[in-house]
């Protein structure tokens, strides 16, 4: 079986018995503290793409759309009309009957595709999806097809990990280096406007140090064993992490990043 069949597999299971907060996160804190990371997230999102040009007349494309999140992150926004996208079928199949009012279709990104049209979307999202494509060529061929989707002047909205470190690799996920980033954006027609923390408590510190890696990723499996305890422990560390995400100009984990397509 290929790498590219193991990994779509590897995600139609864990979708298809975890389709929450958790599946889609980091299923190891379990769900309640999940849930609150989603706020996090949430209001980081919606802050950012409420400063572009949104409107009711906007169409917006969602790769990677999982359980919908964003899907509703970008409709809170003001959008018109979302178009969702995911790799599997289970996710689409529970996001058809979820949202009925939207479209959505099974692609993956990293290959050529004729299901959506060519520059036929004013923003397209990609979140907590890229890091997954363990594959520096299909990765570079998924932006190009997100570029290819997108109008001239229209928006995309990723989030990474955007190393300064050499980039770590699991058998799941890649983590690569902001510089290769960001010359794989521009590669496929993206001009980087902005960076923020999504995150920064709330998550592996994928940039930090590797012995706070190790401490702090023991210190929150260790509060996240019991549901109870994973509630109190992402209520806490919630409260902690809106004010650090508005604070901070770069985070040990997740960010977010504003590009604009290029060209006329």
């Amino acid at each position: 079986m290929r790498n590219e069949d193991d990994h779509q597999r590897f995600w139609e299971d864990r979708l298809a018995e975890d389709w929450t907060v958790s599946g889609v996160g980091y299923q190891a804190l379990g769900r309640p503290f999940n849930a609150w990371m989603y706020r996090v997230r949430r209001e980081v999102f919606l802050r950012e793409v409420r400063s572009l040009s949104i409107s009711d007349t906007s169409r917006i494309l969602d790769v990677g759309s999982g359980t919908g999140f964003y899907v509703d992150c970008w409709r809170e926004a003001g959008a018109g009309e979302v178009v969702g996208s995911d790799l599997t079928e289970s996710a689409v199949g529970r996001l058809r009957g979820r949202f009925p009012d939207v479209t959505f279709v099974q692609v993956d990104i990293t290959r050529a595709q004729d299901e959506l049209p060519e520059a036929s979307f004013d923003a397209a999202s990609c979140m907590d999806v890229l890091f997954h494509i363990t594959d520096d060529e299909r990765y570079l061929a998924g932006l190009r097809n997100i570029a290819r989707l997108v109008k001239p002047g229209g928006s995309f909205v990723l989030s990474e990990n955007f190393l300064n470190r050499p980039r770590d690799r699991t058998a799941h996920q890649v983590s690569r280096t902001k510089e290769w980033i960001v010359s794989a954006l521009e590669g496929a027609g993206f001009r980087v406007e902005r960076r923020v923390p999504m995150l920064v408590l709330m998550n592996a510190q994928v940039d930090a140090p590797r012995v706070w890696r190790k401490v702090w990723g023991g210190a929150l499996r260790a509060v996240t064993l019991t549901q109870p305890t994973g509630w109190l422990a992402g209520a806490a560390l919630y409260q902690v992490d809106r004010q650090l995400v508005r604070r901070m100009s770069e985070s040990p984990t997740t960010e977010l990043m504003i590009c604009r397509r290029t060209g006329s």
